[in-house]
């Protein structure tokens, strides 16, 4: 053997001394008996093959050096032992006890809530006599009342008691005499008890008035009061005119079929003179409560109805009525068509007699308060059956009055204009490369009709010369219409826009029922603004284009949304990677050269010890025992 090859071999020797030199000492090192450091209120347990100390049930603390007492009531005795309960702690547990009326379902004093044990109601009514003579007793949540039978009350006045031990007296209730009521007769059994009731009648002359005519003993010990009045007798009450020419009346008295003779003075007096002419006089005899007498009146004429009669103390006393006929209809069936125009018909034959109508015209909006459109003419022809056609505005309600100065005739016409399309939006055209801009949203006019809605929709470029305003009446960007390239991205009711109100596309936000999705990376787009009416039944529409967008490229917040994934990424690959060599380093079975085996075994062995560590304080630190 040459001089090279035993230096050799000896260096080998001397590296293997020292490897098993380490191995010993990483071996020998010694490690302490956790379970023999546990605490007084711990118990040892075996976790993934290592001794943990944790504290026993109804303690709290890391099971070394504490484990003190867990109050376990200071969460609430409702919460731990359930309902009407109190909770009583103790060291290591705690115990309930049920709450004053209330008895425990186990039928003990304490319990623990672990067998599904709680506390019920405990009916003290199931005692006879507990209220005592002349009273009943009724079970309360937790307790219970008692109340006077009826006919009695308590001498304090109060509804109900509670016996506690006092001497608690009731009396039987007396609510004394009536109570008198002017022009009245009483009918009474003369009994003051509870529930005894007195009736009234209204004397002769004087009428009932109010709500019902009897009074009843109460148990507040009184009279009920009551409404009822008698009123001296009405010979005239609520005069009124149908039919034209009749009159009507009631007569109020407390007597039953007593006659009244009533006389009618009638003056007249035409539309076209200026005094009355005399009139006729003539009586009738009734004894109904509700008269009605029908005049024989002339058409177009003014009368003066003045009717007198005799009360019972002999004054007359008397009630005058105005009376306006009607003339003979000058025209009728009248027709609207065509929306704004009218025809009908005259009453008057032959082509050569002429008339001459006055039209007064008024329209006015619901939506619109400042709108007001009249107009006032006359229109004179001989046709039978006469046509006028109005300058009407749209969405409007209008009362056409038409009359016939010569016959004292006049009818009124509603006519209801259909609204038209709502004027072109007014927007501020924007054209951008890049990005989406910030649109601004104006409100438009009440000119044709009120707004309803304000429509945003979003095309693709390509599109904006074929879009029809009437289109996307439902289109959604979540549509399962195969066929539909542009959706509406928000709407907004009109009462709910501000004028010159921000928008912002593609916020992913809803509005209405429709979805603000976010614009694709590239894409070119156009946007279109559409004002929506309804009324009446119709929906009209006007659209304007907003904005266009062309190339829209990333927004900062999505480049550094991209950047941030990108540096997880590359964490968690690295993360990985480092868990992997770590793993291979530590379970390898290859037998490596000799320094680098010894290296491995001495990182094994520590990483192990220290992870036993690691463990042993993470037990300490989180071991909680929960109830």
């Amino acid at each position: 053997m040459s001089p090279g090859s035993g230096r050799a071999l000896g260096l080998l020797l001397l590296l293997l001394l020292q490897c098993a030199a380490r191995r010993r000492a990483v071996v020998k090192r010694s490690v302490p008996d956790v379970c023999a450091t546990c605490h007084v209120h711990a118990t040892c347990h075996q976790i993934e093959g290592k001794s943990v100390c944790i504290c026993n049930y109804g303690f709290v603390g890391n099971g070394r050096t504490h484990c003190q007492d867990k109050d376990e009531c200071q969460i609430g005795a409702s919460k731990i032992c359930g309902n009407h309960t109190l909770c009583h702690n103790t060291h290591g547990s705690f115990y309930c006890v049920c709450l004053d009326g209330y008895r425990a379902s186990n039928n003990n004093k304490t319990f623990i809530p672990n067998d599904g044990t709680n506390c019920t109601d405990i009916d003290e009514c199931e005692a006879s006599g507990l209220c005592g003579h002349n009273a009943k007793c009724v079970n309360t949540e937790g307790s219970y009342k008692c109340y006077c039978n009826d006919g009695y009350k308590l001498e304090n006045g109060e509804h109900s008691f509670h016996p506690d031990g006092s001497t608690v007296s009731c009396r039987e209730i007396d609510c004394g005499r009536p109570l008198l009521i002017p022009h009245t007769e009483m009918t009474w059994d003369n009994s003051t008890t509870l529930r005894s009731r007195v009736y009234y009648q209204c004397k002769e002359g004087y009428y009932f008035n109010g709500g019902r005519n009897f009074s009843e003993c109460t148990i507040d010990q009184s009279w009920e009061n009551i409404t009822f009045v008698c009123k001296e007798e009405e010979l005239f009450s609520n005069l009124s005119i149908f039919n034209e020419t009749c009159v009507k009346w009631e007569r109020k008295t407390g007597r039953l079929g007593v006659q009244k003779t009533y006389t009618f003075h009638i003056l007249s007096q035409r539309w076209d003179e200026k005094t009355f002419s005399e009139g006729v006089i003539f009586n009738i005899t009734t004894n109904e409560d509700n008269p009605k007498v029908c005049l024989d009146l002339d058409s177009g004429s003014n009368y003066v109805v003045n009717i007198t009669t005799i009360s019972s103390t002999n004054i007359p006393v008397s009630v005058t009525a105005a009376v306006q006929t009607k003339v003979k209809e000058a025209f009728n069936n009248v027709l609207i068509f065509n929306d704004t125009c009218l025809k009908w018909q005259r009453n008057v034959r032959g082509t050569d007699v002429e008339d001459r109508y006055s039209f007064h015209v008024q329209g006015q909006r619901w939506y619109q308060k400042e709108f007001f459109h009249e107009m006032i003419f006359d229109l004179t022809t001989h046709k039978q059956a006469p046509e006028i056609c109005f300058d009407l505005q749209p969405g409007t309600n209008y009362s056409v009055n038409i009359s016939m100065a010569a016959s004292n005739f006049s009818l009124l016409v509603s006519i209801t204009t259909q609204i038209t399309d709502p004027p072109f939006p007014d927007v501020e055209f924007v054209a951008v490369t890049g990005s989406a801009p910030l649109l601004r949203l104006r409100k438009a006019e009440d000119q044709n009709g009120p707004i309803s809605f304000y429509q945003v929709i979003v095309l693709p470029l390509d599109l904006q010369s074929t879009f029809i305003c009437d289109s996307f009446a439902a289109a959604t960007f979540f549509s399962n219409s195969t066929d539909v390239k542009g959706y509406v991205a928000a709407e907004f009711r009109a009462k709910d826009v501000a004028d010159n109100m921000p928008i912002s596309l593609g916020d992913r936000h809803y509005y209405g029922k429709f979805y603000n999705a976010p614009l694709k990376l590239g894409e070119e787009y156009c946007v279109f603004l559409r004002v929506i009416s309804e009324w009446n039944k119709v929906r009209t529409q006007s659209c304007a284009i907003w904005a266009q967008i062309k190339n829209l490229a990333p927004t900062p917040q999505y480049m550094t949304a991209v950047g941030l994934g990108s540096v997880a990424a590359v964490c968690l690959i690295l993360f990985l990677t480092f868990s992997v060599a770590r793993s291979y380093l530590h379970n390898t079975v290859s037998s490596p050269p000799a320094a680098l085996a010894c290296e491995a075994v001495y990182l094994s062995a520590t990483m192990d010890t220290a992870q036993m560590g690691i463990t042993s304080s993470f037990l300490e630190t989180e071991n909680v025992s929960l109830l």
